[in-house]
């Protein structure tokens, strides 16, 4: 079985090159010659062998690169580009949390975020800590979300460029959150997807009411909209991508023809078929064999 070998550094940290690349391909004998998708970004190199092989080899290989930032992944050389890609927002498409941004405004930042951070590292819940959360924002004025998108959302380095080369290239692409739409939307505007889902604060006379729409939308949903979305586009699992950060994207992540955790929880990354934990959102380009020639900023 054809595989490939992924070596992905930061934009910011240009370390893959011809010497890296050269410890890893002494690994196994059964390598191809490198192909360069970006110079001292990132390098894959083809290989045949078996699913045990390609996992002792991904082994092999993070073991000589050791500490430094280097992301790796041993993925199969097939069906590399994707038609779909569902993705998370919080902590993956933006760098923030905003439930925690929202708690911020009213002196409950430590305590809220303390309760999302067992929710991503699923120690807790993911519905019931929702609503906890949502609870305790009461009264806080809506229009202090305009506020936070202004001043605090950022979209998280390559998310555009992400989103752009993937739709230039025929894919679709999804926002889904278990965050609210209120965030989504803006997000998804300004980051370029065809469509976007969450839940929804519910309001009262301009304030919040410290409850959100039921059901919520968690884990659950998040697979849900995974494989919605292919079987109303005709996109077969194989060809959908999934990425995430927390627990509750773990069923999505599984259930995609690749799944990526991003800067993720342990949990997350061990469960994942690729990690990424030093490059920014052009990893994931890199991972499906686009070379940076044909990114679309």
């Amino acid at each position: 079985m054809p595989y490939v070998l992924s070596l992905i550094a930061s934009p910011l940290h240009p370390i893959v090159d011809v010497a890296l690349v050269s410890e890893a391909r002494a690994v196994a004998p059964v390598f191809d010659l490198p192909v360069w998708l970006a110079e001292d970004i990132a390098a894959e190199i083809p290989f045949p062998g078996s699913p045990e092989e390609a996992a002792a080899i991904e082994v092999a290989v993070r073991a000589v690169i050791g500490a430094r930032p280097v992301d790796v992944a041993v993925l199969p050389d097939t069906h590399r580009r994707k038609r779909l890609l569902v993705a998370d927002m919080d902590s993956t498409i933006i760098g923030q949390e905003c439930i925690d941004e929202l708690a911020d405004l009213v002196g409950l930042r430590t305590h809220v975020g303390a309760i999302t951070e067992r929710a991503m590292r699923g120690e807790i819940a993911f519905e019931p800590a929702l609503r906890e959360r949502v609870a305790l924002l009461r009264g806080l004025p809506v229009a202090v979300i305009d506020r936070l998108l202004r001043e605090r959302i950022e979209l998280n380095p390559g998310a555009r460029t992400l989103i752009r080369t993937m739709r230039a290239h025929g894919a679709h692409t999804a926002l889904v959150s278990g965050g609210f739409t209120h965030f989504t939307g803006p997000v998804a505007e300004r980051a370029g997807f065809n469509e976007h889902q969450a839940n929804e604060l519910l309001i009262d006379d301009g304030l919040l009411t410290g409850f959100a729409v039921e059901p919520i939308k968690g884990r659950d949903a998040k697979l849900a909209a995974l494989q919605e979305t292919a079987a109303r586009l005709g996109i077969e699992p194989v060809q959908t991508l999934a990425v995430g950060d927390g627990a509750n994207d773990l069923a999505m992540i599984e259930a995609a023809g690749l799944g990526v955790a991003y800067h993720a929880k342990p949990a997350v990354a061990a469960a994942a078929a690729a990690r990424i934990d030093h490059g920014d959102l052009t990893s994931l380009l890199y991972l499906q064999g686009y070379r940076r020639r044909e990114f679309v900023e």
